[in-house]
């Protein structure tokens, strides 16, 4: 057994403690039972590798589950608790360290306290604004978050160290420009480019365009969203992780269509997503979905799959490590891992079944992509939303392939617009065109009767089984390959 299949037998372990500590069993006893089994094992059978191999694992199980265990306690520990029980207006001061989230009538802040360790969600009026680095003094009722029959809020703030929200509260504004400086000149650069988007192109091609850089919503029209929703497209109207990963997939064969040497758009793909992933602010799911992407790409391009594979795991678990709460509760980190697993073991597949389609402008490279990363991510997609947009798939096939086209052609726009404003619009009209193709793709597609089908209380085992399914399924298709390959 290599050191490189141990480690990938480890990291796996210590998610599996992770995993199982998310949604399984709890039981501070059948931990012990296993940490002591461990111990055993290593113990005694020290001469014997599988066997002390099987030990460690064990120990990384019980590992996954201590770490996951720490997250919880901190929640609930949290300073913030006590004036929660106390259910009396407060007064807190605290910075606004995150990007404010902007809906129709109101804006969420990130607040990180001053006196207190710890962040509160404040749900606030838009107007007046207020950004990254202001202080503020609050007061208002201090909440815990609720917990809703097909929702549950409080685990999906807590990911982000989020325990308590605020709703209204009185606010005053105490002082400007705190925070870190780098962030601030990223978050500027971000509100730039969003002023620009605005200026050149109308809506809701606008608002189409802002959303795909920059996951910003408010711009595009209630009816649209709806739209989005019943053919599955959603998911390019957000900064996701699936989103991020199929486009650092297929950037790469776009700048080979271009003629790039394979060195030279490996290369230029990289720099082109992290320059994507700092225009838009740099956040935390943004920059875990790019390094993903980077070691997919990275693995492409020595032509190993099965490293890039340990690689990816690897990665995982250390971000799992830093917070495992990310395994349960975050979606765009579970897609994100979905669509690279779903590149590793499908795209060859569906290239191969592809093969007669021509590959003019890269497109049977596109389209296998999508169709990899698309099953992968269906089962959680169907969990965590509870339904199958019918029409996805094929809206998909036409969308996601001009996605780095628009990506690239969008930002030089954008740019040009925020910099020299009467160059932007030489390349005004074809991006208005593709985002106009867009549009009409999602209207046609959810005008298809039937277009949704809708799924009530999905099962946990259902998604488990799903998965064990696609992976016995993805593990036969590779061997079948690995034996075409060497016949």
């Amino acid at each position: 057994m290599t050191k490189s299949k141990i480690l990938l037998l480890l990291c796996l372990s210590f998610i599996g403690g992770i995993f199982v500590n998310s949604f399984i069993v709890s039981s501070q006893i059948y931990f012990l039972g296993v940490l002591m089994l461990g111990i055993v094992l290593i113990s005694l059978f020290w001469g014997y590798k599988k066997i002390v191999v099987i030990g460690f694992c064990l120990l990384f199980f019980v590992l996954g589950i201590w770490r996951h265990q720490m997250f919880i306690l901190r929640g609930e520990n949290n300073e913030l608790k006590d004036y929660v029980r106390q259910k009396e207006v407060v007064s807190l001061i605290g910075m606004v360290n995150k990007q404010p989230v902007l809906g129709e009538k109101t804006t969420k802040l990130t607040i990180q306290l001053q006196d207190l360790k710890g962040k509160i969600l404040v749900t606030c009026w838009r107007y007046p604004q207020y950004k990254y680095g202001d202080k503020l003094k609050i007061t208002g009722l201090i909440e815990e978050p609720k917990v809703f029959e097909d929702f549950n809020y409080m685990e999906y703030l807590a990911k982000d160290g989020i325990y308590s929200v605020m709703y209204f509260p009185k606010i005053d504004l105490v002082g400007e420009g705190s925070g870190n400086l780098i962030i601030k000149t990223l978050f500027s650069l971000t509100d730039r480019l969003k002023e620009s988007v605005g200026k050149i192109m109308p809506s809701p091609q606008a608002g189409l365009l802002e959303a795909l850089f920059f996951g910003n919503e408010e711009n595009i029209p209630k009816a649209w969203k709806e739209k989005f929703n019943l053919t599955g497209t959603r998911h390019i109207t957000a900064v996701s992780g699936m989103n991020i990963t199929i486009i650092s997939s297929l950037i790469l064969g776009f700048l080979l269509f271009l003629g790039f040497w394979r060195k030279q758009a490996f290369y230029l793909s990289i720099a082109l997503i992290l320059f994507y992933v700092l225009s838009i602010g740099a956040s935390s799911s943004a920059v875990r979905a790019a390094i993903m992407g980077i070691l997919f790409l990275t693995a492409q391009h020595f032509g190993r799959a099965s490293n890039g594979l340990r690689t990816i795991i690897l990665s995982a678990a250390l971000m799992l490590f830093f917070n495992p709460l990310l395994l349960k509760s975050d979606a765009g980190f579970q897609l994100s891992f979905l669509a690279i697993l779903g590149l590793v073991f499908l795209q060859p597949v569906f290239l191969e079944f592809l093969k007669k389609v021509p590959n003019v402008f890269q497109l049977r490279y596109s389209l296998a992509s999508t169709l990899a990363a698309q099953f992968f991510t269906l089962p959680v997609l169907i969990y965590n939303f509870g339904q199958i947009p019918l029409a996805g798939p094929l809206a998909n096939i036409f969308i996601v392939p001009l996605l780095p086209l628009i990506t690239i052609l969008g930002f030089i726009l954008a740019f040009l617009g925020a910099m020299f404003p009467p160059f932007s619009y030489l390349l005004s009209f074809p991006v208005w065109l593709l985002l106009t193709y867009i549009l009409k793709i999602v209207d046609v597609s959810s005008k298809i009767p039937y277009a949704t089908f809708s799924f009530k209380n999905v099962s946990f085992v259902w998604l488990l089984v799903c998965y064990l399914i696609l992976g016995f399924v993805a593990w036969k298709l590779q061997e079948r390959q690995r034996l075409k390959f060497l016949e």
